[in-house]
Formats: C-alpha cells, structure tokens, sequence
C-alpha cells in the first residue's frame, strides 16, 4: 500500500485567517459523578428526563471550553458508556459482561455484528452545534482497538473465529457513522487508535510473532475506515496510555520510531501525538512524517495533580519547531481528560490545564506570527 497519498486537511483553512497554533481537546471531559448516574444501565430517570438533563450537563463542560479559550472542543464524551462501547450503540452483536481479569464491566463480541443506531455520534454533533460556534471534533475508536478490546477467544470465536474477522467486520459500521458525521457538518473526525502506539513497546512487540504485521493491520484497517472522505478533516490519535496511567495501569514506553513506517502509510491529514513524558522518545522522529501531515502535539500532561505550566508547555512546543513548522501544530492534550469510570479527575483542575495550553498557544503565537 502506498505512504500517505497527500490528503489535504481542512482543521486550518476553516478558521480564521490561517490560525496559528491553534487548542484543541482530544475528546473526552471529566464526568462529574451525576453524569455518571445519567447514563448508568439503572438510571431512575425516564429518557426524556435524562435528555434534558444531559443536555444541560453537556451545555457547561461546552462553557467550560469555551472560557478556557479553546479553539476545538467537543461534548466531552459525556453521553458515552466508554470511548470503545460506543461500537454497542451502533451495532448489534455485543453483551455486557464483566473482565475475569479485573471484573470491570466489559463489552464483549458475541454474535455476527449488524447496524442497530446509525447516527448515535452524528447526533451528539447536531446537538453540540446549537451550542458553539467553534470548531467540533467528533472521535470514533479504532477497527484494531475494539479487537484488541472486545474478541475473546472464547466468548466470540462463534460469531468470529479471528480478532481479525471481528475488525473487518467493524469497518463498514465505522463508515458509515463517518458518513453521517460529515453529512452534519462535524469539522474534525478524529480516530483513537491507542493499539498502534502499543507497538512501540518493546515488551509488547515481543508477545507477537510479527509486530510489524500487527500494526500494518491496524493501519490498512483505519485506511479502509477512511478511505473516499472528502470535505472534512480526518486526524489518528496515538494514545500512550495517558488514561492508564491515571488508573494506576501499566504504561506503555518506546520512541515513536519503530513504528514511524506504519505513521507514514496513515492516509490522513492529521496525527496527534504525546510528548509529555521522557518515555516518549524524541521529537526528532517528527522530521520523518511527510511534510503535509499536521501535527497534533501532546504537550499538556493530563495525569492527575500534574499541572503543567505555560512555559513547560511552550517549551515543548519549540522543541517540536525545530523539526516541524509552526503552520503544520496544534496544540492539545496527551490523552482525553476521562480515563476510565473509575477514575476521579478534578473538573477544575482540567480547566486551569486547559487555559495554561491556550495561553501557551498565544504566546506562541505572537512570537512566531510573520
């Protein structure tokens, strides 16, 4: 398959006068205890009931944005059960169980996938629209990350003898949801792919017979979710397990190289990548991305308690600009703000990280504008 084939990205040309360095989310907020409550399986409140509410919840995690000074926000994530369980809401074959390894609750693979709510993303976009007149991202999880998530050899090898059967069949699902995301009118479409970044590791690519084989797959998978989209822009996150981190899992280190010819065959026009721990590697391998991708540099830790300061923040922004121009980086987040239902994240916290990056994003701004 051939490197990246020169997709043009839009993220820019929409605003205003070429923006430079402009704040972006990655996606999700953190939800407040009673967002919790709205969208739990035993939630008191009749539907209607819960709309209204969560539509006044959505309202001020959207002000909370737009006070931080964003120039891309989203809703937060908040009507979600997970970033992954969202594939349950477009499509049947899944049942709700719970993790032998953990006992978390767990959204597992169990029959042949069919569309059951088309447009349940396309819709959290409508109503964010009647909210803001500011750029919107929608995010949609990865083909090989709901496999890595969500087939279990034994609960699903019925209705998919492979993972990689299980992925395929993800993938006209994903499409389709793309589809009604650009018929809204969404800015950004923005896919979370935290299972190609696992191959940076080095303890993770020796679980596998062929690492590289692995992750092309997961690069021909998010090609195909792709493919044909014009009229919008379509960015990968490359989650290093940021989210994990806040939970107290295991995190994932290795430079970005070993998997650099994977990122350069990514036919998309926008790549968001985290650089806020030395365990990242070095902003060097940037130089090595085809001039016309944008870069999405995560350069604001989101751990808890960890509140980096404006000048930390532009200095890894300058770090990134001696490899990449200041016309191709956005600033955001290394992860989204919501790792998992169990963790607790001060709300408050987020904001102040949110306006030191929009003001980094200024400051930077002011020095590098011509």
């Amino acid at each position: 398959m051939p490197e990246n084939s020169g997709r043009r990205d839009i993220w820019r040309s929409d605003m205003p006068d070429q923006l430079l360095f402009p704040a972006s989310i990655i996606g999700s907020m953190p939800r407040p205890d009673f967002v919790k409550d709205l969208i739990a399986d035993d939630c008191p409140f009749s539907g209607e009931e819960v709309e209204r509410m969560m539509g006044a919840a959505i309202r001020s995690v959207v002000a909370l944005q737009e006070a931080a000074g964003l120039d891309v926000v989203s809703d937060g994530e908040w009507r979600r059960k997970s970033y992954i369980g969202v594939i349950a809401e477009l499509a049947h074959g899944f049942e709700l169980s719970l993790n032998p390894a953990d006992r978390r609750p767990w959204t597992v693979v169990v029959d042949r996938l069919s569309p059951k709510s088309p447009g349940f993303i396309a819709r959290e976009v409508a109503f964010l629209k009647t909210l803001t007149d500011r750029q919107i991202k929608a995010t949609l999880p990865s083909p090989a990350l709901l496999g890595e998530r969500m087939w279990d050899a034994g609960a699903s090898s019925k209705a998919y003898p492979s993972r990689e059967d299980f992925v395929r069949d993800c993938v006209p699902i994903l499409r389709r949801e793309i589809e009604l995301l650009r018929d809204e009118g969404v800015s950004i479409i923005q896919v979370d792919d935290p299972h190609l970044c696992l191959f940076v590791d080095p303890d993770v690519r020796s679980g596998y017979s062929d690492p590289d084989r692995a992750a092309d797959f997961a690069v021909d998978m998010d090609n195909q979710l792709v493919a044909g989209f014009n009229g919008v822009s379509l960015a990968v996150h490359l989650c290093r397990r940021a989210g994990a981190r806040a939970r107290g899992e295991a995190r994932h280190e290795g430079s970005y190289e070993p998997i650099m010819s994977q990122l350069r065959r990514l036919d998309i026009g926008h790549i968001t990548m985290e650089f806020t721990t030395p365990g990242s590697g070095e902003m060097s391998v940037l130089r090595q991305l085809p001039e016309n991708i944008q870069i999405g540099l995560g350069c604001v830790s989101t751990l808890p308690g960890e509140v980096d300061s404006v000048e930390t923040i532009v200095g890894r922004v300058e770090q990134a600009l001696e490899y990449v121009a200041p016309e191709r980086i956005t600033l955001n987040p290394e992860c989204g703000f919501a790792p998992g239902s169990a963790a607790k994240v001060n709300i408050d916290e987020v904001y102040t990280k949110l306006k030191n990056e929009v003001e980094a994003a200024r400051r930077l701004r002011e020095k590098y504008s011509s």
